[in-house]
Order: C-alpha cells, then structure tokens, then sequence
C-alpha cells in the first residue's frame, strides 16, 4: 500500500522522497525510483488526486502560447519591434499584428512603440525553438502609459492575481490604482496618489515573499488597512498558491 510522506504545500528539496508505493503517480517536478517518488526539484508539493507534483518557487518565464503579458521594446527594426518578455527568450511583434491601420513600410515605426515603451500584448505562436510571436490585435492590449512596472517571480503570479482576480481586486479597491498584470511576472502600476502608488508596490512584494504560505489573504486585507486607513472587503473567492 502506498504512503505519501509530505503535506500538502510543504516545502521539498531536490532528491527528497515524497511518497512510497504505487498508490500515487509522479506529475511536473517528481520522478519515480522503484517504489519511491523523489522531488526532482526544490518546490511546494500540490496533490491533484493520485498525482503529486511541485510548484517552483523560483525560475525566468516561459513564453506559452495565448499568454497576455507585459513586454518592452528593446529594439525596432523595418518590420516592427523586438521585446523583452523577462525571459531568456525575446519575442517579435510585427507591424501587421500592431494595428488595424496601414503603415507605410517608410513610417517611423517608434512613433506607435518607441524604445523603453512598455505594451500589454499577448503570445500568438512559440516554435520548438522558442521564436515568439505576438500580437496587439484582441481587447485589453495596449501601450502602457507612465506609471511603474514591478517585477514578480512568475510563479508566483497567479497568487499576485487571485481566483477570478480577487487578490488583485482587493489591492486596486484599498489604493485605487490601475493595475495590469503580465504572465510573464511584470505589474504595472499607476495611482493618481504617489504614496497609494507606493502601498500598491509593497502590497505586491508582500504577497510575492509570502505567496507559498497561507492565511494570505488576511495578512494581505490587514497590510492594506493599516497602510491606507480604510476598510478592506476581502474577497469572497480566493485560492492557495497554484501553477498556472
């Protein structure tokens, strides 16, 4: 009979066994030695039914295809723009795939996204070799104006966001800044109010440091209080820290 030898969410090192037996099955991060299931990586143990795998605590984005993330242009060449995704791997959106609007192939190209601009976009295609295409063509797409762009372990993302964008929600309503975030672990942040601007920013850091332990929520709403002096709803639906 098997026996799994962790918790749910605990914290793993790379060789550690996490279960015995047969009864359980090796997901993303864990491999199988015999009868024994070892961590393949340092991470949080998710236990989906007879599967165990880890949530990485740490490591650069992975461009996936459909993923909305925040870029900046490091580059403009005579058929678009080249941008910095927080990855290893930089990605290209094409004049066609920026506006609906002809563009003359004599335009000044920096004059719709100029260098160091930052821009909502989303992935539309990722060859084996990890070229990246992208797009400015769907709804919520768009050149970010000024305000700052925080880096959050990508990772650690959907724990920034919440289910259903609650944590984020409850972060915009106690500061009431715009807020944009990137699958690929940048945040962009603009309140009218610098210092809310500012509460926003630690808010986002908090839950980045602690985003593997729980109780988060709480510590979030009583942050957020104690920073602005207001009341805080916390969200009616929000979940644990898990993978995207």
């Amino acid at each position: 009979m098997g026996k799994l030898l962790v918790q749910e969410k605990e914290i793993v090192v790379p060789g550690q066994q996490v279960a015995e037996g047969m009864d359980y099955v090796p997901g993303y991060g864990t491999y199988r030695e015999g009868e024994n299931i070892l961590a393949g990586r340092l991470g949080l143990v998710a236990i989906e039914g007879r599967m165990l795998k880890l949530i990485p605590l740490a490591g650069r984005y992975i461009p996936k295809r459909n993923d909305t993330v925040i870029g900046r242009v490091i580059d403009v060449t005579m058929s678009g723009w080249r941008m910095d995704l927080n990855s290893a791997y930089s990605a290209l959106l094409n004049v066609k795939d920026a506006t609906n609007e002809f563009i003359p192939k004599s335009a000044d190209l920096t004059q719709l996204f100029n260098f160091g601009d930052y821009v909502v976009t989303k992935i539309i295609n990722v060859t084996p070799q990890f070229l990246v295409d992208l797009t400015m063509k769907a709804p919520g797409l768009y050149k970010l104006p000024e305000g700052r762009i925080i880096s959050v372990t990508p990772v650690k993302i959907p724990r920034v966001i919440g289910k259903r964008g609650s944590m984020v929600s409850m972060i915009k309503n106690a500061t009431g800044c715009q807020i944009t975030v990137g699958q690929n672990g940048l945040v962009w942040v603009h309140g009218r109010e610098p210092a809310m601007e500012l509460i926003a920013d630690k808010t986002i850091r908090m839950i980045e440091e602690q985003a593997h332990t729980s109780g988060l929520t709480e510590r979030v709403k009583a942050f957020l209080e104690e920073q602005t002096g207001k009341t805080v709803e916390v969200p009616r639906e929000d979940e644990e820290y898990q993978e995207v």
